[in-house]
Parts: structure tokens; sequence; C-alpha cells
């Protein structure tokens, strides 16, 4: 280590070891390469523009590596191998970069440092970047939307894709970079959400997968790691990319390092410039193509952990043994050391890049505008007049939805035709590349239907995410394999520091519309999911009663913001029951009174749902036939019914803080006895049984099986009229 004889600036408080220039500093380092008023490097055959990305690839594996060390935890290694990339990628002025990898973190974090977005968060210095990582109000183990400059968060594998895409579909002309991992490339959703997203938007390439290819997953090697170069980029042409470039780190190794994969942090200085130049310019190469109307991928192929301090699997995290004081870690700082010289050349050049700090440049920075709307046309069928199909009812505000916003989209991978919304695609189109009036097909068509809901989910939850309206439509019996990444926005959009359109979702077929199909298409214990959600505090299952009632639902999920609704309804002709004023009240309330009549006492039955009222209304005649008193009360928000301390709603960024009062709770649900009744999960009933004093019952959903009916579907569960009074019967029973 050197001797500091150098001021050093104050943004490097907090770095513990500084060390000699490099070779060639006093040369490539007179001036920053990216020039003042500028937002790039002039060109990438500019030996102080490749000698400066070189400096800025180790800065970033020196900071990222002793913040994770300075915690003992975190995950260095995968980053570390691509750090030329991501240097690159900025160098040339691209800052909207996304990950897939949930684990580059602490690198996106250093990157967000040096370009001074962090100063957002009042973190000035190194030493407070090393306080508040992996810490409460800080910068959390794995990205998140709340940090200044990223794009989105990144957690379970499959979902940056998903964000890249999103974001290029809404910014056309802007780039949009995405690390993935080669851990996670054996798996098929990612290839397969990038085949039908340019089948139907082959013209919106401004996107760039960044393949690390470095060997390794997690904990052992990736299942990718036998693959040669050939056979790699054999994969991803015969997966429809145009261009494939690709950047193999041992074709400049002059150390003789065996295996397929190795470190070009062990190269001679010379060879690290050779693969930094190649890397920069495969980058530039990899842009202009992606920029340019082709499907693109850039792949570098550098063994995991180069830089750091392990190599391989080893890399991946950092463990409580792994302290800044451990020797492997010192040394690993020691050979990454820079002067304070270089730090402020690496920072200028940061800050520069883009237009300025990532916080104050990139799309996700600023609120979208959106079209105006205008006054939906609800269309208000008369309470107790002919039954109507809810979800057609709805579907109709769709297409006006999309007709009044072209970016508007919707998904669903199992057609909506079989869901009751085929008027959505006769309104919208089907994104198609073969025109069909029969099928409502058209290539410049607003409804997506890839067979994956992980896809559906992705596209719509990430174009929510990036600031523009959609709607995933699904059968909740296959929902469940869209819900990670629909889950993972939901938490996103709670601490996002702006304002977003709401992701909404639209479950049909319910469980009890699906007997003859059996229980692979009854699969309604997906509530149970959102019930546990609604504690989140933006997360707002709604269950409209009938079709005026869910008009009133999407109207009002349309202006909601930063929030994740779900509305769940059938597709059958149902009873209409209710204004809809009643449900503009009960979203604020959380619930609607349908019917009540007074009698020696008082039994409420609270329902969630719709076809499952039917058998409480006839359960409610045998009832009043005893001279008991009943009040039916349909619960159209759950989440507006717990109580605030329940719901971590304050510690959103949009909060929304409206729950019914306790007297108000009373007035709905006070009773001699109270029944619970859903055709789904019994956790959606969790909000009005922990207010309830009056002795108290549940009857829901256990579990599917094949039927005839609906009705032969809630007999099979105990959910008929008979159960329902016997019940009542019994708790008025207890109440003596």
């Amino acid at each position: 280590m050197t001797a500091l004889t150098e001021k050093i600036p104050a943004f490097c408080d907090g770095i513990q070891y500084f060390g000699e220039p490099l070779p060639g500093f006093d040369a490539h380092s007179q001036a920053p390469a990216i020039a003042e008023g500028t937002r790039a490097i002039a060109a990438v055959n500019d030996p102080a523009a490749i000698y400066q990305t070189l400096l800025y690839a180790d800065a970033l594996r020196y900071l990222m590596l002793q913040v994770c060390a300075s915690k003992g935890s975190g995950h260095p290694g995968g980053f570390a191998s691509q750090a030329e990339a991501y240097a690159s990628l900025v160098m040339l002025g691209h800052k909207n970069i996304v990950t897939e990898v949930g684990h580059h973190a602490p690198g996106f974090y250093s990157a967000m440092f040096l370009d001074r977005s962090l100063e957002e968060m009042d973190i000035f210095t190194v030493q407070q970047l090393r306080d508040r990582f992996r810490e409460r109000h800080g910068l959390l183990g794995h990205l998140s939307g709340q940090i200044p400059g990223l794009l989105s968060p990144a957690g379970p594998l499959g979902q940056g894709q998903h964000f890249g895409m999103a974001a290029a579909l809404l910014n056309p002309g802007t780039l949009f970079p995405f690390t993935i991992g080669d851990g996670g490339l054996g798996e098929p959703y990612i290839m397969s959400a990038f085949g039908h997203f340019h089948t139907a938007y082959p013209n919106t390439t401004n996107f760039l997968p960044i393949l690390v290819w470095n060997g390794y997953s997690q904990e052992h090697h990736s299942m990718v790691s036998l693959k040669t170069n050939e056979q790699m980029m054999a994969y991803w042409h015969g997966n429809g990319f145009e261009e494939v470039v690709l950047v193999d780190a041992k074709d400049f190794d002059d150390q003789n390092q065996s295996g397929d994969y190795v470190d070009s942090t062990a190269f001679s200085f010379e060879q690290r410039l050779e693969f930094t130049q190649a890397v920069l310019a495969g980058v530039d190469e990899a842009s202009r193509s992606a920029l340019g109307g082709k499907l693109t991928v850039f792949i570098i192929k550098q063994l995991k952990g180069s830089g750091v301090h392990a190599l391989g699997a080893k890399s991946h995290n950092l463990y409580p043994k792994d302290t800044l004081d451990a020797p492997h870690i010192v040394t690993a700082l020691q050979s990454r050391a820079l002067t304070p010289k270089t730090w402020e050349l690496v920072r200028t050049n940061c800050e520069r890049a883009g237009g300025g700090p990532a916080a104050k440049t990139v799309v996700t920075e600023f609120e979208r505008d959106l079209p105006d709307l205008g006054t939906l046309p609800l269309e208000e069928y008369p309470v107790g007049g002919d039954p109507k199909v809810s979800t057609t009812a709805m579907g109709a505000l769709v297409g006006h939805v999309g007709q009044c916003d072209r970016t508007f989209l919707v998904t669903n991978a199992d057609g909506n035709e079989a869901s009751g919304i085929g008027n959505i695609n006769k309104a919208l189109k089907i994104i198609h590349p073969t025109p069909d009036e029969l099928y409502n097909q058209s290539p410049t068509g607003q409804v997506y239907e890839p067979l994956s809901e992980d896809a559906c989910a992705g596209l719509a939850a990430g174009l929510a995410l990036m600031g523009g309206r959609t709607l995933w439509c699904s059968y909740e019996s296959f929902a469940i394999n869209g819900l990670p990444i629909w889950q993972t926005v939901t938490q996103a959009m709670a601490e996002l520091r702006r304002p977003t359109p709401a992701t909404i979702t639209l479950y049909t077929a319910g469980a009890l519309e699906q007997g003859r199909n059996g229980w692979t298409h009854q699969r309604p214990e997906i509530e149970a999911y959102f019930a546990a959600m609604m504690r989140n505090g933006n997360v707002f299952p709604l269950f409209p009663p009938d079709a005026n009632s869910i008009q009133a639902c999407y109207d009002w999920a349309l202006t909601a913001q930063n929030k994740g609704i779900v509305i769940t309804a059938s597709k059958s002709p149902l009873p209409i029951r209710t204004t809809v004023e009643q449900t503009r009240e009960a979203l604020q309330s959380g619930a609607i009174l349908l019917e009540e009549a007074s009698g020696s006492k008082t039994v409420v039955f609270a329902v969630v749902g719709d076809m499952v009222i039917n058998p409480v209304y006839a359960a409610a005649q045998q009832v009043a036939q005893q001279g008991l008193g009943y009040r039916i009360v349909s619960i159209v928000s759950p989440r507006r019914l717990y109580r605030p301390t329940d719901v971590a709603w304050d510690s959103c960024s949009q909060p929304d803080g409206a729950f019914l009062d306790d007297a108000g709770f009373t007035t709905l649900f006070g009773g001699d006895a109270l029944i619970g009744i859903t055709g789904g999960a019994s956790g959606m009933l969790e909000p009005v049984m922990l207010r309830a004093t009056c002795p108290r019952d549940t009857l829901a959903w256990k579990r599917g099986e094949t039927t005839a009916s609906a009705g032969e579907l809630m007999d099979f569960n105990g959910i008929t009229d008979g159960a329902i009074a016997q019940t009542a019967t019994r708790l008025l029973n207890e109440s003596n």
C-alpha cells in the first residue's frame, strides 16, 4: 500500500486501503474520458476511455467487496465477473440498467454511490455506504424500488427480462440493458418470454440482455457451464436473437489459467486493457444493434468472482467469517486498491455519464404522463333485473380504457373468450402476426396472450411499475404461476418514491364454476396468498357481488396508485343485487348490506364472493322461518375491515389508511351470531373474525372435486343452505 501524499476526496471517507497508481495513469488520466457537458465517451477506441473504463470496473469491485465485508454478508461474486460490461454501459452513457439477479445488488449500490444517486438517501461517503448496507432504511440485500436510480426490484429469477421489456415498450429510443446470470439460464421462462414478446413487438428491440456467463450458479456449476462458445451463440440464435456479441476473457489470458472460465484481473496489465477494450467495443456494438432494430444479446464470459475474495461459487456469498480483518478479504481489497485521484476521476465520469446521476435521469425517476380516460361508460343494471355476467360488464370498460390509452395492455394466458371477456378482444384485438377478424387478431392489438402466466403477470406488472396502465386476466386456478413477480412488484410499489398506476388483475372462472373440469381447475387457495398480502398495506383483493359492483371496482382501481388490486368475479350470469353507488361506498367501508330482516335474534352472514351468495339467501329464509332475524353482508374489500394496526399501511410511500371504524363495523357485522362464508380461502374472512365478538364460525372451501354443477361442488365443501342454516342455529343456541 502507498503512503498517501495526495488529498483524499471527502466521499472516500471509509475506504480501507489506497494503492499505487496503475501503469499508464499519468498518460491516460489527464482529463475525464467523459468530457464536461457530454453524456458518454467520445470513441470506444480512445485509449483514455478504455483505460478509465478499466479503472471504473476496479472501483466497482473494490467498493462492493468492502461494503459486503463490512457486514460479513452480501453477494459480490456474480457482479464482479461482469464489472467491465457494467462499466462499459455507463461509460457509453447508458444508465437505465435493470437486473434479473438480486444478488448483483452490492454492485448496483456501488454504481449508484459513485454517480452520487445515493445522496438522495443522505449517503455521501463510503463509510455511510458501509453503515447502511443491508440495514433497515438503508440498502436492502436485494434491489428494491426505493433505492434512488434503480429502475426495478430484483428477487426471484425470471423477472428482470420482464422489467427490461416493459421499460423498452414504454420508452422507445432508450436502451434498457439488464443482466442475466447463467445460473438461471437453464430455466425455460427467460427464453419463452423473449420469444413471445419479440413475436408480438418485433420493432421493440431497445432492451439488451447482458448474459453474465461465469460458469457457476449460487452453490455449484451452472447448468450451462459445459456449453462451448459456439453452442451458446447457437442457443441464442436459435431462440430468435439476430445479433449475439460474445467476449470471452480466456481469449486474452496470458497467465495460462486452467479451465474455460478465467479471471481477467489476473492478466498482465496490458492484457487487462485489451480485454476491457474488447468488452467496451462489444457492448457498444450490441447497444447500437439493439437500438437499431435487431434483437440482440451481449455475453461476457469470465470466471465468477473475478477480482474479489474468492473464485467460482465460493465467491457468491460472504459469511460472518468474511470480515474486513480476514486475511483473504484484506488481500483482495489491497489488490484492487486505487489512488485518491483515481477515485475522483471515476466519480467524475460516473456523475457525467448519461447526463447526470441515475437518480436524476433514469425513466423511473419521473411520473409518467398518461392519456385522460374521461368518464368511464358505466352501464348500471336495475337491481332485481335480469342476471348479468360480471366479467363481461367489466370487459366493456376495459375496451374503453384501451381505446383512450393506446399504451394500455391486457394480458391473458388462457384466453379472454373463456372468461366471459371476449368483448375485450373485439375492442382491442389480440396481438398476433396473423391478422384475422374471426379471431380478433391484429399485429397492432393490445391483448397479449403468451401461454405463460409468468409472462402475462411479468409484462403487465412490469409495465405498471414503469408507469403504464395494464390488466392481467387469469383463471384463478392458473394464476399462481404468475404471482411471484406480481408480489415483487406490489412490494416495490409500496416503497416507490413516485406514484405509478396500480397493477390490476381480474381472476375469473372461479372454482365453483369449474365443476366438470375437476380439481385441476379449482384452485381458490390462491385467495389465501392475497389474504396474507393484505397486511402489506397496499394490496386490495376485491370481490364484487354483481355486474354493477365490478364496474365500480374497476373504475376505482383505475384511479389507484402504487397498489396491487385483485378483482375476482364469476363468468356466469348472476342476479343484480347492488347499485354502483353502494360499491363506491363499500370500497371505503369494506362491505355492502344486501338484505336484512328483524327477529328475536340476529345472525349475520358475512359473504366473500358472488356465486356463493345464492345459498346464503336460501339459508336466510330458513332462519327467518324460525322467527330469527338476519343480515346478509357482501364483503367487497376485506382489507378495509382490518384494524389499522393490523396492516403496514403507514409504511407505504402512497399510504391508504382508510379502515372501517368500530361503530361502522358493529352496524354491519354486529349481531348474536356471525357466519363467514366464502367459496374460496377462509383467510379472506380474517378481518371480520378478528373484530367480531359474538359466537362465530366459518364455512369455506376445502378442496376440489369433479362435479356436475356449482351447487354440487358447494355441497361437497359443506357450503349449502342447509349447512349454513344449521350453523346459524347452533351459534345462536351457544349465545344463550
